[in-house]
């Protein structure tokens, strides 16, 4: 026990120091008190170079830092679900088709819609086009392995339908890539990059409450879970109904998902590599405490990964998807050598 509340303590400082640096490093040098400064400053009447700081540090650096801070928890906590869910160590958002289906989403929206969606009266277009498709996108794949699951009782079977699935969107998207016009193909690839920077401070509010929504719903999964790892046998005489667990799980992951991938584009690895580390850091699988480390893990990955996306400067930002396989690959690879 004190060994993992030393583990949390120790984490829950490194996450505070990780959000630190992402608020001080940067594309453009800003010193420690002028951050500060930016930060607690209230007075409207600034001078034209301190309300560049301001902008800089308020609009772009805390927003990015926050986003990627949920982001890593949210995506986290998807893949640790899964992982339990379907007793497969190699389960998680991005492998079961559920990026694919966002993907989908957006592709259709960019490369066959021109980037416009029209609803009635209603057209949207732009940033709001995408979000809507890239969170449709998922949910429509979500849907798609619910209605499967009542037929389809054998996780192992249901997860690579999940794959399948995502195949096919895979294929959709390269014949909408070679049909489509050079302009369209470039947006839908820097989007396929993946970034923290989708989310701005006039949408963090809705993306937070989005992000919490799943992740309150993770925790209340937590006992059904524990159960389950004794196996489905065990936890059906214990009452705990397996097929509803898992059909909750799925919207849970679903929601989680499809909110990151609409803001910030399909992000790969973080979901998947994530929980090994909580694994291998606590040594045990009681989701009590392994839920939350797999969480703050997350936070502290998302943070770090965008760090190192902004490490080129002047350059601009690295894409997301360049970094996270370099952290996660190298950790799926250890967890098969180690489980053979």
């Amino acid at each position: 026990m004190q060994r993992t509340s030393l583990l949390f303590v120790g984490l829950g400082f490194l996450l505070v120091i990780m959000f630190l640096l992402n608020l001080f490093c940067g594309a453009v040098h800003l010193s420690v008190g002028e951050v500060i400064d930016a930060l607690t400053s209230a007075d409207q009447n600034l001078s034209a170079d301190r309300q560049v700081q301001s902008f800089i540090v308020l609009q772009t650096r805390l927003p990015q830092a926050l986003t990627a801070l949920l982001c890593g928890a949210a995506l986290s906590a998807s893949g640790l679900l899964l992982q339990t869910a379907f007793r497969n160590p190699l389960a998680g958002p991005d492998v079961f088709g559920i990026n694919s289906g966002a993907s989908l989403g957006v592709a259709i929206v960019m490369l066959f819609f021109s980037g416009s969606i029209s609803a009635g009266t209603m057209v949207f277009t732009g940033f709001v086009a995408v979000l809507i498709a890239a969170f449709a996108g998922s949910m429509i794949v979500m849907i798609i392995i619910l209605l499967l699951s009542r037929f389809v009782k054998n996780n192992v079977m249901l997860l690579i339908i999940g794959i399948m699935i995502g195949y096919i969107a895979s294929s959709v998207i390269s014949l909408l890539n070679y049909f489509s016009t050079d302009e369209g193909v470039q947006s839908y690839i820097i989007w396929g990059m993946g970034n923290f920077s989708g989310v701005s401070m006039s949408q963090m509010l809705i993306f937070t409450i989005l992000i919490m929504i799943g992740i309150v719903g993770a925790i209340a999964l937590i006992k059904p879970l524990n159960i389950m790892l004794l196996g489905e046998y065990y936890a059906e005489n214990l009452e705990v109904k397996t097929l509803r667990t898992r059909n909750l799980l799925l919207i849970v992951t679903g929601i989680l998902t499809a909110v990151v991938t609409a803001f910030c584009g399909p992000i790969s690895f973080i979901g998947l590599a994530v929980p090994h580390i909580a694994r291998l850091i606590l040594k045990s699988d009681n989701h009590r405490s392994l839920l939350p480390m797999t969480l703050l893990c997350g936070s502290v990955i998302g943070l770090f990964c965008n760090l190192l996306c902004n490490i080129p400067g002047e350059h601009g930002l690295m894409p997301l998807n360049a970094v996270t396989p370099l952290i996660g690959a190298p950790i799926v690879i250890y967890v098969i050598l180690k489980n053979k």
